[in-house]
């Protein structure tokens, strides 16, 4: 079952693809002709195709996120975009409507339960969002729409993974940053110099600690105009693709469109929410930079290029950093040094093992698309048999996907033999490689990371979900984040650090006042990062929720006051904001709503026991294993016992 990506070349990556289509246009075919119609002949196939197409973009387009051969990374974008064109252009298709429709009037539909009825109610659903309701000329544009739109997101993604871009320092530029770090940097092109690269190995503890302010000012420059001149246009062509789509449904915005598949329903919605909560925010955003402000005068570079006086956004994390050192006695190096890479991943087994009843066992030989990259299966507690697999692919690498995120390889699904089919998933993240002389050390933050994004792995992987539509995380999209969310708070408590943070040397526990003093510095500057977070999906909605015409320039620089910092003239955030082309469109404001429900469902642990079993039995069966065979509001009330509340979001925030 598991899939020897060591044999993965160019031209198998278009095999593997197009014998998936022949498979799955078969399939399609036998659903379309197929008398008399019924579960067996009409809605099994469809499954069927989509279990091969899902399974050929684990072993053929993800490749274009992580495989090291460039020739390979290519031929997986063009795979990808004809992937994605095959879905699209299925759901168009007459024939297959009328199949689908027909069968949805059989006495043998109008009696099905489950997931098999809602999986036919999505098909309907789904073909009315195809336009099969519109004129045919009208559902003619809406599919060249579509199509057009996939090679945009297609093109943006690999402009943004292939970018390469640096600046270029002596030692004595470093001044603020550890050894190990500088010890880590690529050699620059003049001798004596080094590079500081786009990655976030490179760029965040530069930004975070790096006492040079216009080098400060330098990087986030050329960060924040990664691919700008290919990306932008392309962008800019998905927003008005977008719009004119929403057009043709008789739709003010896409945002109204897309947001029908979401918790939210509607932006309005999305809007009062973010009006509940800014005027609050705002003081408090206004405080924190305040405080920091203060710090930038004492530090005496206030020349006029740099922003004088006031905070920029180049200012930002390098004097939370500090503030950080000053208020709380914190230093981030120190405290990654008891936060070994292995060490944090042991510990997150320990503790999600205890909770949710698993034991993790890495595969000696992984077979994976690169020597970094570990294997690893889950079990349930007291069984020998594997119920799924996931690889941890965890240090960058040239052409590799930037940023952290979990892939879906394999989807669970009940086979018809009565077992059910292992899923397996992959977590891609950009952590400091480890050396012969270092340990990849983790600051706290980017051990948050990787909890959040092993909720979405135990989130996909865990499924008991009978039909693979509605295995996983394939949940709304507004509340997918909610259980990588959650997984965020136990990287706060005192009793859960002090299992498994040691130093990396000398063994020893992280100390008492140490954890005392991380966890009273975790809502240092809430309001400014929470008006972040709000302005990335302000920034959003105004793309795509918006009646009036509108640029990208003029959609960030109008959300970007949220942030209390002047807007960072020549710099272009959306040509690198990927979840604007990665599914993300009319949906970042999700992190921030996910994170209501997170928070909610773990004040039942902060109620029951941070570590309660009994708890996490109850969250696994009722959330993760759920999938979307259910609304996600019904996973919250058979969680939580209760409708789902605002307080512990608001509580943590400070607002209540």
């Amino acid at each position: 079952m598991l899939y020897d990506y060591t044999s993965i070349t160019a031209d198998r990556v278009t095999e593997i693809a197009d014998d998936a289509i022949a498979s799955a246009d078969s399939l399609v075919a036998d659903a379309v002709t197929s008398e008399p119609r019924s579960w067996a002949t009409t809605i099994a196939p469809l499954e069927q195709a989509g279990t091969i197409m899902g399974d050929a973009y684990g072993q053929s387009p993800f490749m274009a996120r992580v495989h090291p051969d460039k020739e390979v990374r290519d031929r997986a974008t063009e795979v990808e975009e004809q992937l994605t064109k095959w879905g699209t252009d299925l759901m168009f298709r007459p024939d297959l409507f009328a199949a689908v429709k027909e069968y949805s009037a059989t006495d043998e539909a109008q009696s099905l339960t489950g997931t098999k009825v809602r999986l036919v109610e999505f098909w309907l659903r789904d073909f009315r969002r195809a336009g099969h309701e519109l004129s045919e000329s009208d559902q003619a544009e809406l599919q060249r729409l579509q199509k057009r739109l996939i090679e945009l997101q297609v093109e943006y993604s690999k402009n943004l993974d292939e970018w390469e871009d640096s600046i270029e320092v002596t030692r004595d530029d470093l001044r603020g940053l550890p050894d190990e770090y500088i010890d880590g940097l690529k050699a620059g092109a003049t001798e004596g110099t080094l590079q500081v690269g786009m990655a976030y190995p490179d760029y965040i503890p530069f930004i975070e600690q790096a006492e040079r302010r216009d080098l400060r000012k330098a990087l986030q420059f050329k960060f924040w105009n990664r691919a700008a001149v290919r990306n932008e246009p392309l962008l800019a062509q998905a927003i008005q693709l977008r719009s004119q789509m929403a057009a043709l449904f008789g739709l003010p915005t896409w945002a109204h469109f897309a947001m029908e598949l979401k918790m939210a329903r509607n932006p309005e919605a999305v809007n009062n929410f973010y009006d509940s909560i800014v005027p609050q925010l705002t003081p408090k955003r206004d405080t924190d930079i305040a405080v920091m402000a203060e710090m930038l005068k004492d530090d005496g570079d206030l020349s006029e290029e740099l922003g004088g006086a006031n905070l920029q956004s180049w200012d930002s994390s390098y004097y939370a950093t500090q503030l950080r050192k000053r208020d709380f006695g914190i230093d981030q190096n120190e405290v990654a040094r008891y936060f070994p890479l292995e060490q944090v991943v042991d510990g997150m087994f320990d503790i999600t093992g205890d909770v949710f009843g698993l034991v993790y066992q890495r595969v000696a030989n992984a077979q994976a698309w690169h020597p970094d990259v570990f294997l690893y299966e889950i079990r349930n507690a007291g069984e020998t048999e594997p119920i799924a697999y996931f690889y941890a692919d965890l240090f960058p690498r040239e052409g590799k996907f930037g940023h952290a995120a979990a892939f879906p390889l394999v989807s669970g699904q009940l086979l018809e033999d009565g077992s059910y089919r292992k899923p397996i998933a992959a977590i891609v993240a950009n952590f400091t490689k480890p050396t012969d002389s270092a340990p990849s050390l983790l600051k706290h933050d980017e051990a948050l990371t990787l909890f959040h994004e092993f909720g979405h792995i135990l989130h996909f992987c865990l499924t008991t979900v009978d039909v693979m539509r509605f295995a996983g995380f394939d949940t709304e999209w507004d509340f997918v984040e909610a259980p990588s969310q959650i997984m965020e708070h136990w990287m706060w408590q005192p009793e859960v650090l002090q299992r498994f943070a040691r130093h990396h040397e000398t063994g020893d526990p992280i100390p008492d006042d140490l954890v005392e003093r991380l966890v009273a510095a975790r809502d240092l500057n809430i309001g400014l990062a929470t008006m972040r977070q709000i302005f990335l999906g302000r920034f959003d909605m105004n793309l795509h929720g918006s009646t009036e015409s509108v640029t990208v320039d003029r959609a960030s620089r109008d959300a970007y006051t949220l942030t209390g910092f002047p807007f960072y003239e020549g710099t272009h955030f959306g040509a690198s904001f990927g979840h604007l082309m990665g599914g993300y469109d009319a949906g970042y404001y999700g992190y921030l709503w996910s994170k209501v429900y997170g928070d909610d469902m773990f004040s039942v642990f902060k109620e029951e026991g941070i570590l309660s079993p009994a708890v996490g039995r109850r969250y696994r069966d009722e959330v993760l294993a759920m999938g979307h065979s259910r609304d996600a509001i019904d996973h919250l009330r058979a969680f939580l016992g209760r409708e789902p509340s605002t307080d512990a979001f608001l509580e943590d925030l400070g607002l209540q």
